[in-house]
């Protein structure tokens, strides 16, 4: 099951009882937050959730799956999440 911005938004009206729009607000500015936090290089720890961090990929050779032709595949910083102790019990 995925969740949408737009449920957690739901999700803070019914436990807040705060307006849909101020909710959105929230949710937006909580995922803007995050987003700036990890381009500018740091890592985003959320407790009781886990941690969002900033991996180093470095160019490597691939191959096209269509045609087979080989091509490299550039290097790239991906960001990895890895769960904390607290959402690993409750899943």
């Amino acid at each position: 099951m995925t969740v949408t911005k737009a449920e957690m938004a739901h999700a803070l009206v019914d436990e807040m009882g705060l307006t849909y729009l101020t909710s959105l607000g929230l949710v937006n500015s909580l995922f803007d937050t995050m987003r700036e936090t990890l381009a500018s290089g740091e890592d985003v720890k959320l407790s009781g959730f886990g941690n969002f961090t900033l991996r180093e990929k470095v160019a490597r050779p691939g191959r096209n799956p269509k045609n087979g032709e080989p091509f490299e595949i550039a290097a790239r910083r991906v960001v990895t999440f890895s769960a904390g102790q607290t959402l690993r019990r409750k899943m």
